[in-house]
């Protein structure tokens, strides 16, 4: 057997994809589609971090933004 990703872009086909499901032909391991919104929403916690690691991240990203101010 062999795994194989499928997007559907016609109800159509989706209901084909279902009714192959029910006659055991195929199985849908996935049905639902990833969320669309701001990907702040999306990742918000995503790193689990410790107040240290945090804090030491956000430096990090000011080091880097203030690198974008200097003049070469």
């Amino acid at each position: 057997m062999e795994t194989v990703l499928l997007q559907i872009n016609n109800n159509k086909a989706y209901k084909l994809i279902e009714d192959l499901e029910a006659l055991n032909i195929v199985k849908v391991l996935k049905k639902s589609t990833p969320t669309k919104g701001k990907l702040s929403e999306r990742f918000a916690g995503a790193l689990n971090l410790s107040d240290e690691e945090y804090n030491s991240f956000q430096k990090s990203i000011a080091d880097s933004r203030n690198e974008w101010n200097r003049d070469i």
